[in-house]
């Protein structure tokens, strides 16, 4: 009975790993390299799948999805014969998980050795500002060559991209003073258009000064000027309505012409006054207006008296 049990789980064990050798499961995104007798046989998908015991077995298992791999910085020489370290990083995927398998050893170690090949070539021609400045034209050769060369392998280079690119130290110290040389180069030139700038503001100022003080002055004087010609106006008429009402009184009055020749008389005296009246202005009507004062004080022609 006791020998019976143990034959039963014997029997049991084997069955168990004929099935564990039989039956795997291939995990999404992931494949199996499956050899039978030592030879490729095939690859398997994500699913699961029957094995033939003894017969098949797993080569390697492969993740199908796109790696990243960054390799340490290189030393490079560029054209002007500067040593530069220059460090990389790879994406990549593996479409071919056979030839991946069977046509290179180490995908990951030839990938890194083409990238340095790869890099010389490229930078070895390119001086180093080229270099420093160059980094797409850089990338792009990479990942064409490195999409050529890895074709065959069953591997696919998406993209390459260089992580930084470390001059020597002296050179270094070299830029930074001439970066410093010429930001303050940058800053003279903006301080200089700046003095520039506030000359012409100021010199544009007293222009535009000058000219609304001279045309304040042109309103001013014309102002002036309207306002004494209003004024003459004015005084014009003022003049002409005294007269007209001296004209009106008089003759509101009934003053006649005898009285006028009167006041024609008296004012003779004053005219003659001063040293400086050397020309006497006589009146046309002298001799009427004479006659006729004669005639109102009462005075007859001697040659025209009765005897």
């Amino acid at each position: 009975m006791d020998a019976a049990a143990v034959v039963v789980f014997l029997l049991a064990g084997i069955v168990a790993l004929i099935l564990f050798k039989t039956v795997r499961i291939v995990p999404q995104a992931s494949v199996f390299v499956i050899e039978r007798l030592g030879k490729y046989s095939r690859t398997l998908e994500p699913g699961i799948h029957l094995l033939v015991p003894a017969l098949d077995r797993v080569r390697v298992r492969t993740d199908i999805r796109e790696q990243v791999v960054g390799f340490p910085p290189q030393a490079v020489i560029t054209r002007d014969n500067l040593v530069v370290g220059i460090d990389s990083v790879i994406y990549y995927s593996i479409t071919d998980p056979a030839a991946a398998q069977y046509k290179i050893e180490n995908v990951v170690q030839a990938i890194e050795q083409l990238v340095v090949t790869t890099l010389r070539n490229v930078v070895g021609g390119m001086a180093l500002e080229e270099a420093l400045t160059g980094r797409d034209h850089i990338n792009e050769r990479l990942a064409t060559v490195l999409d050529e060369a890895t074709g065959k392998w069953g591997v696919k280079v998406n993209r390459v991209e260089i992580r930084g690119i470390e001059p020597p130290p002296t050179i270094r110290d070299a830029m930074e003073q001439a970066m410093r040389a010429d930001r303050g180069k940058r800053a003279a030139i903006l301080t200089a258009e700046g003095q520039q700038q506030s000359v012409v503001l100021n010199a544009e100022g007293s222009k535009q000064s000058v000219v609304l003080n001279a045309e304040a002055d042109r309103q001013g004087t014309i102002l002036r000027a309207q306002a004494e010609r209003e004024a003459m106006l004015l005084r014009a008429q003022g003049e002409s309505q005294a007269i007209a009402m001296v004209v009106e009184a008089i003759k509101k009055a009934g003053i006649d012409d005898t009285v006028l020749a009167y006041q024609r008389q008296q004012l003779l005296p004053r005219i003659a006054e001063g040293d400086a009246n050397k020309v006497w202005f006589v009146p046309t009507d002298i001799a009427g207006a004479l006659g006729q004062t004669a005639k109102s004080l009462g005075l007859s022609n001697p040659e025209r008296a009765d005897p």
